[in-house]
């Protein structure tokens, strides 16, 4: 695709993080479940229960399917952002005689040539954040001094599958560019709107039937955890299931939370024409705020199953204290250790977002020159934009929170309602510091990702900005 070394380099830094962080997370995963398995069985109370020892390889494996899948989906919304904001570059070459299949394979290049360099970077830093929690859990005691195989063939699938995903998602990613038209290059191309996205049933159905197929799995799951902790793998089908319906119809589910947080921030002027925005295009508006949602979802299911696992098994303990005796300690490693890497997962949120946000306050930069011609002032223009991305990352923090809260509950109960003495169904546990944190840094990302592109997008004259491409 003929676009300039910069302007590539700026658009696929985000891409190169999100598969980087996703290979670091699935390395550093099974680097760190090895450990603990090497842990589990030295140690004389845990070492002896095949319970532990047959759920650690769950744990990873369902762990590492999440890493992957988040990063495929994420790849995926990036470049559908990249390439709607280079339609109209896309619409000229068509102009000119490319064909979109030529354009359309370009851009799967670009994404096969992302996913290696993310893969085989992220690879040694995974292993690296591994080693270094090995390391400070010996010094403090939480793990006993043993050896272990830094360099297990298992590591070659998550570098393996970051590579197919990002470049599957790449393809994915770029269907947009079959519809991108010649006369685009002429009238430019404007998102679709909210009577459009809902004029196409066949992709608005299978929404719903994921939806409803992943929510019945869902349920299933817990059902199955009572009596068995292979529960979890059913879970884990319905939640890849049901959120891939979730993103397939944002366009559908997003309005209504988008209006509500609208309504929210007030009467003004600004703030009543980002509101109108933000609902006016919801494909737009999706692709900003979906990266948000699968990031928080996942920091708050990480939080929640965390708390409703120590939930269970103090319940547990309570009921038959001689069945869990001497657990507590590992019980904190793992925690402690499974928490650092929630931090991973929360780095893809934060570059999902500050990607989406910067991205879409460049792209419009042709948009914002006609509201400076209509006599908005910098100011203005400012508080409309930020407006409009505290609409979009207060609607997805929202949304995120609560599926998080609802997989992490299901994960930890599919997981654990079969061990002994626990309670059976309980309520989840709410890691209210975990949500407190996720609240306060999306706040803090929000005004980071949309003040340096305002104020480049503003210092345009609006007579440049109109002649933007």
């Amino acid at each position: 695709m003929a676009v300039s070394t910069s302007s590539g380099l700026r658009e696929h830094t985000s891409s190169i993080l999100v598969a980087g962080l996703s290979s670091a997370f699935g390395v550093a995963l099974l680097q760190v479940t090895n450990v603990l398995a090497d842990a589990v069985r030295a140690d004389g109370v845990t070492g002896a229960s095949g319970t532990v020892a047959f759920m650690l390889p769950i744990v990873a494996l369902v762990f590492l399917v999440i890493a992957v899948y988040v990063g495929a989906v994420v790849t995926v919304n990036t470049f559908a952002t990249i390439v709607a904001g280079r339609a109209r570059l896309i619409a000229l070459l068509r102009l000119v005689g490319s064909s979109a299949r030529a354009q359309r394979r370009a851009v799967a290049r670009e994404g096969l040539v992302v996913g290696v360099v993310g893969a085989v970077a992220g690879a040694a830093v995974g292993t690296l954040l591994a080693l270094a929690l090995e390391r400070a859990a010996v010094a403090l005691g939480w793990l006993p001094e043993l050896a272990h195989d830094w360099a297990h063939p298992m590591l070659v699938v998550p570098i393996v599958g970051v590579v197919l995903t990002t470049w599957l998602a790449s393809w994915i990613g770029s269907r947009r560019v079959l519809s991108v038209t010649p006369l685009q290059a002429i009238g430019g191309a404007q998102p679709l709107s909210h009577e459009e996205l809902r004029a196409r049933p066949g992709r608005n159905g299978v929404s719903i039937t994921l939806l409803v197929l992943g929510g019945a799995l869902l349920v299933g799951a817990l059902l199955i955890g009572l009596v068995s902790p292979l529960g979890v793998l059913v879970g884990l089908v319905g939640g890849v299931i049901s959120f891939t319906g979730f993103v397939l119809g944002a366009h559908l589910f997003m309005p209504p939370a988008l209006r509500l947080v609208g309504r929210m921030l007030g009467r003004t002027p600004s703030v009543r024409l980002a509101a109108a925005n933000a609902v006016r295009y919801p494909e737009r508006a999706t692709r900003t705020t979906i990266g948000v949602v699968i990031g928080v979802t996942l920091v708050t299911m990480f939080g929640v199953a965390t708390a409703s696992f120590r939930l269970l098994i103090e319940e547990a303990r309570a009921a038959s204290p001689e069945t869990y005796a001497g657990t507590e300690q590992m019980l904190d490693t793992v925690t402690i250790v499974f928490s650092v890497l929630v931090g991973v997962s929360a780095l893809i949120a934060a570059v999902g977002l500050v990607n989406s946000l910067s991205l879409s306050v460049l792209q419009r930069t042709r948009e914002l020159g006609l509201l400076r011609a209509l006599g908005f002032s910098r100011g203005q223009l400012r508080r409309m934009i930020l407006a409009e991305s505290v609409q979009l990352t207060a609607a997805a923090v929202l949304v995120g929170l609560v599926l998080g809260t609802f997989y992490g509950w299901v994960g930890a109960q599919s997981l654990l309602g079969s061990a002994n003495g626990m309670p059976g169904i309980v309520l989840p546990g709410m890691p209210w510091a975990v949500i407190a944190v996720v609240v306060a840094s999306a706040a803090a990302l929000t005004i980071v990702a949309t003040i340096a592109p305002t104020r480049r997008a503003t210092r345009v004259s609006p007579i440049t900005a109109l002649a933007v491409d």
